[in-house]
């Protein structure tokens, strides 16, 4: 049995990863290559050349076919052959590589990994704050050598912030204020409300003036592998709440987990923010601000998937901290199990 969950849309790229040439990404298991037509639409297809198996993303694009390197085999967008290796042969149209269904939105391709026919674009994670009006939104990508569930377990505990991330985001405040953890259907949600606190330097920085501030930190998990995480400060005084918080600076980090194998992944992390929003030269040093805290965490992770390997007589402990990220693994846990029950095949 997998460790992920199937009949469902997982990230496979940013936007502008993939172009006319072709991109290959092993995605749940499978190897994929993707890349777009002409009309800039995205395939993605097994990349496997049914042929002799040599990998399509190896291959040279025709238009929006792509031709196999190794004997000219060529396939069309939808994985169906076009022209055999002897010209003189008849094309036999049996002959294909499985293709998937992709989606873009919020600056993501998407495919779906499952039933064809349960392809609904509306099952596509609800990242709001990636596409709204009066946000901007970028980000980045790591392929990070753990088990999936492991970045959700971090991402869900954000006390690790405090020791991991010192010098950027994290401040003692956040092991002092209470947590509280809920599920809401198939949505875990962890909440920590810090008020009347000093703000950390990045959000001092954003919000441009002296003072305490409330701080606030809304971690939830999506189904299959998301994790949005509502953060931000505003002067104390301001009417912040931790159910409404417009009143000062607000941030929406965004993280999807995409299943490489059952201990590699990959990672793409992004902040969609409502301030500073028509400042391009901000967007682009806060990325690579960003980028360098998630680096951290990639480390702390990576050493933790080797000392599991290390040590398999070993099992992880969870304490209350640990709360949401259990209760999302329970969710995955049942999604899995139901689809087993069901005879669905990754």
């Amino acid at each position: 049995m997998t460790t992920w969950i199937t009949d469902a849309w997982y990230v496979a790229g940013w936007d502008a990863e993939i172009d006319s040439a072709p991109l290959a990404r092993t995605i749940c298991g499978v190897p994929m290559v993707f890349y777009r037509k002409l009309d800039r639409s995205v395939v993605a297809l097994r990349d496997a050349c049914p042929h002799r198996l040599l990998p399509l993303s190896m291959g040279l694009r025709e238009g929006d076919s792509l031709r196999c390197k190794y004997h000219g085999l060529k396939l069309g967008s939808d994985g169906v052959a076009e022209e055999m290796p002897l010209k003189s042969d008849a094309v036999n149209r049996r002959i294909c590589a499985e293709a998937y269904v992709t989606h873009e939105r919020h600056r993501f391709v998407w495919v779906w990994i499952g039933d064809r026919a349960k392809a609904d674009p509306a099952l596509i994670p609800d990242l709001w704050p990636c596409s709204a009006e009066g946000w901007t939104f970028d980000g980045g990508y790591y392929h990070v050598a753990c088990d999936y569930r492991l970045m959700i377990d971090n991402l869900m505990d954000l006390t690790h912030e405090t020791h991991v991330h010192a010098g950027s985001i994290g401040q003692p405040e956040i092991l002092e204020a209470p947590i509280a953890t809920r599920v809401e259907g198939e949505e875990v949600v962890v909440e920590r409300w810090m008020p009347g606190i000093d703000a950390p330097p990045f959000w001092r920085g954003a919000l441009k003036q002296p003072g305490p501030v409330d701080r606030w930190q809304v971690c939830r998990f999506l189904k299959p592998a998301s994790v949005m995480i509502d953060v931000g400060v505003a002067p104390v005084g301001a009417g912040a709440t931790i159910e409404s918080h417009d009143q000062g600076v607000r941030g929406m980090v965004v993280d999807f987990m995409t299943p490489e194998c059952e201990t590699t992944h990959h990672y793409f992390w992004g902040m969609a923010r409502n301030f500073d929003i028509d400042d391009p030269g901000f967007t682009a040093r806060f990325k690579r601000q960003q980028g360098g805290v998630f680096s951290e965490d990639k480390e702390i992770l990576e050493a933790q998937q080797r000392a599991i390997a290390a040590n398999p007589d070993l099992k992880l402990s969870a304490y209350r901290i640990d709360e949401g990220g259990v209760r999302a693994r329970q969710i995955i846990a049942r999604a899995i199990a139901g689809a087993a029950r069901e005879g669905v095949q990754p």
